[in-house]
Parts: C-alpha cells; structure tokens; sequence
C-alpha cells in the first residue's frame, strides 16, 4: 500500500493528552503528535539533543505557552513555533483547552552528505 491512514483518536493517548502517530503511520523519518490539552496540563519538560529532531508546534486551538530553555513563549490560535533539537522545551496549557499538532525530524541538512534531506527537486 502506498499510504498509511489513521484517526488520532484511536490511538492511546500518553501522559492523558499527546496521541504519538508515527509507529501508526509507519513513518520512517517524520514525527507527528497530536495534543489536546486540558485546562492546566503540562508537558514533561524535554529536548531533543540526543536524536537530533528539530520540532514544530502548531497551536490549532486555544491559547497556551511553551517554555523554551526557560522564555515563555505565548501562543494562540494558529501560532507556529519551531524548536531547535538542543533546546529545552515544555507546554504550559491556559485555564482552557488546547490543541497542537507536532512535527518533527532531523535537522535539514544541506545535501552535502548521501542520505541527507534536499529541498530541490520537488515533484508535483
């Protein structure tokens, strides 16, 4: 099969709101999370040093802030945050709920190196 399709809400949630799709999805080099945050939650502070994944937080609904190696960033309704794999970072949800969704991977490369991403040769 050349696609893979899953609902989020079939699969089970960690910590009670991050839906992991990646192993669902069988995706070999991009990570997706779905979150729905309740009134309050928070993530486990984390980075990403070890594996090298640049991070992008999309803020879907409601309003919410990300600490990031200790600045609070505010976030609301369509706001795009993207996190560089060193850095620290934990979302810290309002008094309503929110949703996010997470993407995440290697670091872009150059290209110099086989194996590398590259952004020329797009098809479509």
């Amino acid at each position: 099969m050349s696609y893979e399709k899953v609902n989020y809400a079939d699969v089970e949630p960690v910590s009670d709101a991050m839906h992991f799709l990646r192993e669902p999805l069988r995706s070999r080099s991009v990570g997706v999370t779905i979150v729905r945050c309740d009134p309050g939650w928070r993530s486990r502070e984390h980075d990403h040093a070890g594996d090298e994944h640049e991070e992008i937080y999309v803020l879907m609904r409601g309003e919410a802030t990300v600490r990031v190696d200790g600045e609070d960033v505010e976030m609301e309704s369509g706001d795009v945050l993207r996190i560089t794999p060193e850095s620290t970072r934990q979302i810290r949800n309002s008094d309503q709920e929110s949703a996010f969704v997470l993407v995440s991977g290697p670091e872009f490369d150059d290209g110099s190196e086989e194996g590398s991403w590259s952004l020329s040769g797009f098809a479509g």
